[in-house]
């Protein structure tokens, strides 16, 4: 019977100690982020300038610009959790073929951004950017694009701002859940510090909504944008990229048909 009960002891110490690890190592598992030098150069063959946006001390957001000249509107563009805008870029293309200008930022701890990361403070980030565009562009010509962990912060902005489209890209429907079906032993909503409710938020945003998934993704499986879907049906519409995975949508002709459509359309 003791023995029994120092087992159970070890097991409880166990699981408890293992709390504790998951709690503070997360964002290690969460962001897998490329950092770049200050004084790195970005070299594209299209006109660009880097962005710095200087939030509060110790927090500043760097970004790039893509221009176009007397551009149909803005892209303001969310990548996921790895990388850095330096590769992320490449993507921007895909948007100012269309003649459109495109921003893609850095969280807190990417490339050259600084500060510590936190859900709320990266929230924050973004609505200051957002507020910094909105001064040049007309908030009607201003598109966000989330992908993948950046569907979180779009829908957010989109829930609490009034751009022209919100666009999400392989989106889950809440993060928790997404870290459910990797920590099933584990209280995942009392662990996790990263919540990004996009469930929550996206049934506040008023904007046209468009979700793209691929039907074969299995990082994020389309039921997640089914889902959501279903939060603000009358607002989304969701396209089906079939045999599309989570990291290959752009490699798929119906990708940029849809891009084409919306952006043509605007």
């Amino acid at each position: 019977m003791i023995l029994l009960q120092i087992n159970w002891w070890f097991v409880g110490a166990g699981y408890l100690l293992l709390l504790v690890i998951a709690y503070f190592v997360q964002e290690k598992l969460i962001f897998k982020p490329e950092k770049l030098s200050q004084d790195f150069k970005f070299k594209y063959d299209v006109p660009f300038s880097e962005l710095f946006f200087d939030v509060k001390p110790g927090v500043r957001i760097n970004g790039l610009h893509f221009h176009r000249q007397n551009s149909a509107g803005l892209i303001l563009y969310f990548h996921g959790n790895t990388r850095s805008i330096k590769g992320w870029a490449k993507y921007a293309r895909d948007f100012y073929r269309y003649n459109y200008d495109v921003v893609l930022v850095d969280y807190r701890g990417f490339g050259k951004s600084t500060g510590k990361r936190s859900e709320e403070g990266m929230l924050g980030d973004m609505q200051f950017i957002y507020e910094k565009l909105k001064s040049r562009y007309p908030e009607s010509h201003l598109i966000l694009y989330g992908r993948s962990i950046g569907s979180g912060f779009a829908a957010k902005l989109a829930s609490d701002n009034h751009p022209r489209y919100l666009i999400l890209d392989a989106p889950y429907y809440s993060f928790s859940r997404v870290a459910e079906r990797f920590l099933p032993i584990l209280p995942v909503k009392f662990v996790l510090r990263f919540h990004l409710r996009t469930d929550r938020w996206i049934k506040l945003v008023t904007c046209p909504i468009y979700i793209i998934h691929g039907t074969k993704d299995r990082l994020i499986p389309i039921s997640n944008s089914i889902r959501l879907q279903q939060l603000n049906p009358d607002r989304t519409t969701l396209i089906r990229i079939h045999g599309g995975g989570h990291n290959n949508l752009p490699d798929f002709p119906e990708y940029h048909n849809f891009l084409r459509d919306i952006l043509q359309y605007v």
